[in-house]
């Protein structure tokens, strides 16, 4: 199949590379750079399975900087530009996707659209709507950042949307979802997709949910363990003992329970607000509070750090997670603005940094020199680098895992 593939960000490039294993596949996006890259099959961001790709697979992936005529053939239009949220506004910008929409509709005759990108719960009917002469499917993704590969080829669940009243366009969700299972099952040596992958054919705005609440109950979990953290630093308990303990009912589980300075990255924070503006009208009060718990605790957390006094902070890496190289939305960024806030002095450590870039706070790229100015330093994750200086670190991170 001849499949197109516009927005080469993390959920893009994974399934243009998971697809291209057995599709002829066009990567579009509108950096230069970024499709360069794609051509000379160099990284554009950190992910060690699309760099295995790269070495190992024979890929049929082109990269280019714009749709046109060529594509008209194309079988699967799957838009993946980003959709950050406007807190004027109070909804998802989904203008990227408008634009894909708007510039392919002259293009793409036969085309079925698959829209990969966060939503509003209700949208992808609305775009039905406003383009009629195009079928347009949601399907929501579940990728880690660093490990978006690596997630497309092992799924937790496959998820394809048929807009209401669409119900014609359910041959061609299903054809997708077999697209993404017979993709992650090329990886294996066996070429079976194992274990079984459970895949749903369900309606547009109800995958659009599952994406949101999903993603806000992966931010409520972050948020309790963090505020059980909050209470057992401030009662002087054993963080670690509790949540031992309280992980051991099955029900609960020991995953996704090391505390942090609060959540952070490209989706949660900005796919809770979304889930909170679409309960517009509808009772609620559990999500509100996880979009302010996020809040809460970067206060505390900052009241710590007031506490000890520093004469100049140091803040180990800007990145959301261990090995990660993507610093959008990160935590320790609203620790920083809360500390510029206070007053309160700090130097940055980020080896990523780009020094021809002009940035609003001071850094370097010396570890050393980090822990020898600063008299507290503080890291959203533990690191071994700062094992000499334990002493003087503050960290919520126990387990050196997230």
């Amino acid at each position: 199949m001849k499949i197109v593939v516009a927005g080469m960000g993390y959920v893009g490039l994974s399934i243009a590379c998971l697809l291209a294993q057995k599709n002829s596949v066009y990567a579009v996006d509108i950096i230069e750079e970024k499709t360069e890259r794609i051509n000379k099959r160099m990284p554009i961001f950190a992910d060690d399975d699309i760099e295995r790709f790269y070495a190992s697979k024979d890929l049929d992936l082109q990269a280019t900087t714009r749709l046109s005529e060529t594509f008209a053939d194309a079988d699967f239009l799957v838009i993946a530009t980003p959709t950050d949220y406007d807190d004027v506004l109070n909804h998802f910008d989904t203008s990227s996707i408008e634009s894909v929409l708007s510039e392919a509709s002259q293009y793409f005759t036969k085309a079925v659209v698959v829209i990969k990108s966060t939503l509003p719960v209700a949208y992808t009917d609305k775009l039905c709507e406003d383009f009629p002469n195009m079928r347009i499917l949601f399907s929501p993704e579940f990728l880690r950042e660093g490990q978006a590969l690596y997630d497309n080829l092992n799924p937790s669940r496959i998820i394809v949307g048929v807009p209401a009243g669409h119900a014609e366009l359910v041959p061609d969700a299903k054809a997708f979802a077999g697209l993404l299972a017979e993709g992650a099952a090329a990886d294996r040596p066996d070429g079976i997709a194992s274990p079984v992958i459970p895949e749903l054919i369900v309606g547009a705005a109800e995958a659009e949910a599952i994406k949101l609440f999903a993603n806000t109950y992966l931010a409520l979990r972050v948020s309790y363990f963090n505020e059980l953290d909050t209470f057992a630093e401030m009662r002087g308990l054993s963080t670690a003992e509790i949540i031992e303990g309280v992980s051991l009912d099955p029900r609960i589980g020991d995953y996704y329970n090391n505390p942090s300075f609060g959540y952070g990255g490209y989706c949660l924070p900005k796919d809770t607000k979304q889930l909170l503006a679409n309960y517009h009208s509808v009772p609620q009060n559990l999500i509100q509070a996880i979009v302010q718990a996020n809040q809460t605790r970067m206060d505390y957390i900052v009241s710590q750090i007031i506490e000890k006094n520093p004469k100049l902070v140091g803040i180990h890496r800007l990145i959301m997670k261990s090995n990660s190289d993507n610093f959008r939305q990160s935590s320790i960024q609203g620790i920083m603005e809360r500390l510029k806030n206070k007053g309160i002095p700090f130097l940055v450590y980020e080896p990523l940094l780009d020094e021809n870039t002009a940035y609003e706070f001071e850094y370097t790229k010396d570890l050393q020199l980090l822990k020898d100015e600063c008299d507290l330093i503080i890291a959203n994750r533990a690191s071994d680098d700062l094992k000499d200086v334990m002493h003087k670190t503050y960290s919520r991170d126990l387990w050196q895992r997230d």
